[in-house]
């Protein structure tokens, strides 16, 4: 039963009851200053993210973070203000777009990836599948998910999309040896933010640690000419006002069929999010799933239409409300409005195109590995029982399949190595349910892995006595 400090406000949009201490719900606010201050943390935390994802696929970074302010609103208005949450680019698009687009190993070249009206027209595919599923969920309720995918389903399906991106980080970290040290230095400095630096500023890790690489970079290629130097040509050039880069997609049926998929990866995800911003606030979510479901959906869609990548809702933020206990919507519209405003800025977006492959490369191995160590997570939280025969196989195809890159043809269409993992793991972990344990579970799991239990007490009674 709700408490006072949790219960909601009766209507659709709910308004903000000012309060100016204590913990922050979603239907109350700060005053204004600091809810302004308090949206600036969250542009913030979710920038690093935002603009690297689209740095990967060859797309504006500019116009993915313009529309993802503009997803973030259409969020808030979907959900009608109840779920705090910031719209960020979804790194679950990367593989299935070089791989759709062509550039399977990673995008290297100047300018916009020159297939992006495919990319864009899958993504739009993505999201309506997206948005019949948040309808579905609306109208039949969250349940059929959870049986659907559990956690030991939703750890493996994240931990593989790290594994899968794993070779673009190391292709972009590889284009010279300068690149590959700097982008080691890079990952230190990632590190360096994340453990020592005072607490608000840790929650920065991917930002702070690219500026650190950058003008480590910087001061070594374009002072010390060790390495190849940054160009600054595009952003003297480049206007300070400036609409955003905007795209047009083009519908190809084999790419829409390689990127729908990732619809399903992205209900885990949301998922996961809506649950942890329930357990902050104190309050049950589960009612909006479908709705949030819809508006990140129709924000992937908006998005899709005018050269914007996928999005999805940010842990980054939600680290953010952890730290502060603020939980106000309203400081999320302050950040979509401002994400919006920097979408209008050329010169901020010549500026992000100048970082070097090799700092591009660090920031990837953190972030790819630590989606990969998410999946783990997942996991160990939920109490995944791995002496369970089921729950191993399962988990083992699907890292096998995604690290190994294993697309599936079927006719004139392709599964992505990372929709093969989700549906593989889906549909392997339903075979395999038992209607009761079987006492040997345990035992044929360790056997699996070279492992004799029945020996080990005797091993253990066979050991000499390490201290005679």
């Amino acid at each position: 039963m709700a408490t006072d400090e949790t219960a909601e406000k009766r209507g659709y949009f709910t308004g903000w009851t000012l309060k100016t201490e204590g913990v922050i719900a979603p239907d109350e606010r700060l005053p204004w200053g600091q809810s302004i201050l308090v949206g600036l943390q969250h542009v913030l935390a979710m920038f690093g993210s935002t603009v690297l994802a689209p740095i990967f696929m060859g797309f504006d970074p500019n116009t993915a973070v313009f529309f993802s302010g503009i997803g973030t609103l259409l969020f808030f208005v979907v959900v009608g203000g109840r779920v705090p949450s910031y719209l960020g680019s979804s790194f679950s698009f990367i593989a299935v777009v070089l791989a759709a687009t062509g550039f399977a190993s990673g995008f290297h070249g100047s300018g916009l990836n020159p297939h992006i009206g495919v990319a864009l027209g899958g993504i739009i595919a993505a999201g309506v599948v997206y948005a019949i599923i948040g309808l579905i969920v609306i109208a039949a309720g969250y349940r059929w998910i959870d049986l659907l995918m559990p956690p030991v389903v939703t750890g493996a399906v994240v931990a593989v999309i790290g594994l899968n991106l794993a070779p673009t980080a190391i292709s972009n970290m590889s284009v010279s040896a300068f690149d590959t040290w700097m982008g080691l230095v890079t990952v230190l400095a990632v590190a360096f933010v994340a453990v020592f630096l005072p607490g608000p500023l840790r929650r920065l890790p991917i930002l702070l640690g690219g500026i650190i690489g950058y003008l480590i970079y910087l001061l070594l290629a374009n002072g010390a000419h060790l390495g190849k130097a940054i160009d600054f040509a595009d952003v003297e050039k480049a206007a300070w006002i400036g609409p955003p880069q905007f795209s047009t997609p083009t519908f190809s049926l084999g790419a829409m069929a390689l990127i729908a998929p990732v619809a399903v990866i992205l209900v885990a995800e949301n998922t996961g999010h809506v649950k942890a911003v329930a357990a902050m606030t104190g309050r049950n979510l589960d009612r909006y799933l479908g709705r949030a479901f819809l508006g990140d959906a129709l924000a992937t869609i908006v998005a899709g239409f005018g050269g914007g990548t996928g999005v999805t809702t940010y842990a980054e933020n939600i680290g953010v409300m952890a730290v502060t206990r603020i939980y106000s919507t309203l400081t999320f519209i302050i950040a979509g409005m401002v994400a919006i405003v920097l979408g209008f800025c050329p010169k901020f977006g010549a500026l992000i195109r100048t970082i070097p492959s090799g700092v591009i490369g660090g920031l990837a191995i953190v972030l790819f590995g630590l989606i990969a160590a998410t999946g783990g997570r997942i996991w160990v939280e939920n109490r995944v029982d791995f002496s369970k025969s089921r729950n191993l196989i399962t988990v083992a195809f699907a890292l096998t399949v995604g690290a190994g890159n294993l697309a599936l043809n079927i006719g004139n269409f392709q599964l992505s190595a990372i929709a093969v993992a989700t549906f593989g793991s889906i549909i392997l972990y339903q075979i395999l349910r038992e209607p009761s344990p079987q006492p040997e579970e345990a035992v044929s799991a360790d056997a699996a892995v070279g492992l004799n239990p029945a020996a080990e007490p005797r091993a253990e009674m066979n050991k000499p006595d390490q201290h005679s």
